[in-house]
């Protein structure tokens, strides 16, 4: 067998219909190397039908093509082609021949090409794909998750044929089951072995066992191996110790198919005495929702950049994600392993009733069960998984015949995976909302509140009512875990009601950490709390923004157009940490220095108004254009009894902070260019001390990559942070300037951008203006060789800085 990339070598065009091409329409086609998004880079616009849930992008439909070469000893082997994601109603056709389709735009899914085929002749792969008002977010469009081929004897392991389960572990030894299943699509009775071969992180080999297999023709087999592993190193965030088995078909005693899956040992319980427990301890889930989107990058689900996130995620002190609202990416769930990140993998954002005007509820009662067994199969070896979500939001969920489609996909995946967890990420609001809109209009109420704040106050209200206990019963019932989006208001209350009951929250308000977090230590069937959001996403323009109204004006919930960005994560687009995140960081008890957000003094007074999403619009900084004197209001983050501030030395004076004061201290400060210093104190004694500088005249560009060394696939990315400093190295977060950015040798510039969440600016271009004196390049590798990124700003000194890009080694389990 051998299994090879299959993301090279594509191009990409508009889809035309036969008819425009002969009339000479057909799109030029443009070369491109998956993961790709075909939608990140095209003009956006606030015209009549762009929306603000998209981002103000245009609706697409796209096609891809790539030539392959079939050899003609291919006559006897299957080929099979593996498509991780296709945003969305992906159409295949080989040869021009309708091969596959698939409607959900993040499901894997294997075409089988043999049927198809030319052989000893070249062939040609083509995969369309569109998206137009499918979604409450930004989606782009096309092949924006990895593919692969896999060639295998016609007696084979079947794509998603070995899995993996620990049933039994203690600290002397663990069992490990091996379930593999093998097809015989050959014409007569086949006879194998079966050898499984376990492997720790350092590669010894700690169990192996060898069981034959009889096959008959046009039949599939399931062999069992049970193995014991001795002194297990188990899994867990802290120590993400991982295993391999390596698989081998053989016929006689010559091995024909080798396959290695990556697994974890360690076991889960769950009750309301004792919460989650992972491998016998407590574990509070410290949570981050994430769209899938990669910022700059778009929709693109490239390795390197999937990994990166986590990498991110878990240095702010998060310890789980929860995918909203459809499957993590194969790339992802690979990084959550080998990092450390416990994963709720969700996999609808609909059911039956459509959010979008074409959304996946057109799909769904047909495709639903396939889509499910996608997830399941995706994720079954995973050792962070522990959850699977079986919706967001879904407004059947508040009725109880309607409801009865959760029970179906629960029991569906119970069926395939008993190893892990449900939930149902419930917002009690959405699942009774026409009771809502009904009594509202009984009552002359009209329709719901137009200001952002009063929908979040009238969501908290609905949310802990009697009216939700009634209409949500069931289908908490139908769960393992109630998953309550913004229904913090339930947590004491449903303990009583419901001793049973345990209770995570799937989505709520960055502004409430502080009190949830409270809710989630002091209650032990509450088992832990996931932002919305950890890592803020295209689309949904504008949601976590800070309006500044003028006299007269009325908060709207949606940002107008050149709005891109959602600005409500803890991280902002291009992986950046913003303020909230080092105040929930705080809030977790991982941080005890004191951090200093500052709040930009050109708005100092003015009339205001913050979603439940929003943070203060505050960065940490003290370099600011404006006159000496200027009022600034300060925040100080600080698990400290106290936090005292002091100007170039002088003290602006004490002020609460701690658990007890919401970890904040507030100051409001005459501006004057120096040094800020706060200093946490508790009992009168210092505990630690953090300052900002302001930046002098001297600006310099900085540029530094996370990675220097490369190697040539198509998952390899180096992350280029582009900064104005001056010569202390402070940051100018004010003057920002147009940045040009050339690479040359053996890589492109895959994106370039800021984080500004209004900009007019695209991501494919080699100029973008810094923001908060900060941009992003990725540099994807191209070959084998050097990669030199020049960069230059008008009236700074030019600096440039070389990559370097080796050959991707050989794998050796290839067969």
């Amino acid at each position: 067998m051998t299994t090879t990339s299959f993301n090279d070598g594509w191009s990409v065009r508009e889809k035309t219909s036969i008819f425009e091409a002969l009339q000479g329409g057909a799109a030029e086609a443009v070369p491109v190397r998956l993961p790709h998004d075909a939608l990140i880079h095209r003009d956006r616009s606030g015209a009549a039908g762009r929306t603000s849930h998209s981002g103000y992008f245009p609706s697409a439909t796209v096609e891809y093509s790539k030539a392959l070469d079939i050899p003609e000893e291919y006559r006897n082997k299957r080929v099979t082609l593996e498509l991780q994601g296709v945003h969305r109603d992906a159409m295949v056709y080989v040869n021009d021949v309708f091969a596959a389709q698939r409607p959900f735009g993040y499901s894997t899914f294997f075409v089988p090409l043999d049927a198809f085929l030319n052989y000893g002749t070249t062939n040609t792969i083509r995969v369309e794909s569109r998206n137009h008002e499918d979604s409450r977010w930004y989606t782009g469009v096309g092949m924006h998750r990895d593919a692969l081929l896999h060639v295998t004897d016609l007696v084979h392991l079947t794509p998603t044929g070995v899995q993996i389960t620990t049933p039994d572990i203690d600290a002397r030894r663990a069992v490990v089951e091996v379930a593999s299943v093998v097809q015989n699509e050959s014409t007569g009775t086949a006879q194998r072995s079966l050898s499984t071969v376990l492997r720790d992180s350092a590669g010894r080999i700690v169990a192996t066992d060898t069981a034959p297999v009889t096959v008959r023709a046009g039949a599939s087999s399931m062999t069992r191996q049970r193995l014991y592993v001795e002194s297990p190193q188990l899994w867990n965030v802290e120590s993400p110790s991982l295993y391999t088995a390596v698989s081998t078909l053989l016929e006689a005693a010559s091995p024909v198919e080798q396959r290695e899956t990556v697994f974890g040992i360690r076991s889960i319980q769950l009750d309301p005495v004792d919460g989650l427990r992972i491998n016998g301890t407590t574990v509070k889930l410290r949570g981050a929702c994430i769209h899938h989107d990669n910022g700059i990058l778009g929709a693109a689900a490239i390795g390197r950049a999937e990994e990166r996130r986590v990498e991110l995620l878990k240095e702010a002190g998060f310890n789980a994600i929860r995918s909203a609202h459809n499957p993590l990416s194969q790339a992802m769930l690979d990084a959550c392993d080998r990092l450390g990140m416990l994963v709720m993998d969700e996999t609808f954002d609909m059911w039956t009733v459509g959010k979008s005007a074409f959304d996946y509820a057109l799909s769904f009662p047909e495709w639903w069960e396939r889509d499910v067994e996608a997830l399941v199969a995706k994720d079954f070896n995973h050792p962070s998984v522990i959850f699977y979500s079986i919706g967001n939001e879904i407004p059947e969920t508040g009725n109880a015949l309607a409801s009865d489609w959760g029970r179906k996909i629960a029991e569906k995946i119970r069926t395939l995976d008993e190893t892990r967890y449900l939930t149902n990420s419930i917002n009690g609001f959405v699942s009774v909302l026409n009771d809502v809109v009904d009594l509202m209009a009984a009552q002359g109420a009209g329709g719901a509140p137009a200001g952002v704040n009063d929908a979040g106050d009238l969501m908290d209200m609905i949310n802990s009512s009697e009216l939700v206990t009634e209409k949500t019963a069931e289908s908490f019932a139908i769960v393992d875990v109630a998953g309550l989006n913004y229904g913090d208001s339930r947590y004491v209350a449903d303990r009583d009601a419901f001793p049973n009951r345990i209770i995570v929250g799937t989505e709520t308000f960055p502004t409430h950490i502080d009190v949830n977090w409270r809710l989630v230590e002091e209650n032990s069937h509450v088992i832990g709390d996931f932002t919305w959001t950890g890592w803020d996403y295209l689309g949904e323009t504008g949601i976590g923004r800070m309006q500044y109204l003028a006299e007269g004006e009325d908060a709207v919930f949606a940002a107008p157009y050149p709005w891109i960005a959602a600005w409500c994560g803890d991280i902002d687009i291009t992986g950046l940490r913003r303020p909230a995140s080092y105040y929930r960081e705080t809030v977790f008890g991982l941080r005890h220095q004191p951090y200093i957000a500052v709040q930009r003094p050109q708005h100092y007074g003015a009339r205001k108004q913050a979603s439940q999403w929003t943070w203060s619009d505050a960065i940490a900084s003290w370099s600011w254009n404006v006159a000496t004197g200027s009022s600034v209001t300060v925040e100080v983050y600080s698990d400290a009894d106290e936090v005292e501030l002091f100007l170039n030395g002088d003290s602006i004076g004490r002020s609460p902070a701690g658990r007890d004061n919401s970890y904040r201290a507030t100051f409001d400060v005459q501006y004057v260019p120096g040094e800020l210093t706060a200093v946490a104190l508790t009992g009168g004694f210092e505990e630690s001390r953090t300052s900002l500088r302001t930046a002098s005249a001297d600006v310099r560009l900085h540029v530094t990559a996370d990675r220097d060394q490369l190697i040539d696939n198509s998952s390899e990315l180096s992350f280029v942070t582009i900064e104005l400093r001056d010569e202390n190295g402070t940051l100018l977060n004010e003057g920002d300037r147009l940045v040009t950015v050339e690479v040359s040798g053996a890589g492109t510039l895959q994106g370039l951008g800021s984080a500004r969440p209004d900009t007019t600016e695209k991501f494919d271009s080699n100029e973008h203006t810094s923001f908060d004196g900060r941009l992003l390049a990725i540099v994807r590798p191209t070959g084998v060789g050097p990669i030199v990124v020049d960069v230059s700003a008008d009236g700074l000194e030019p600096l440039s800085i070389t990559l370097n890009v080796a050959a991707e080694p050989t794998n050796p389990s290839d067969i």
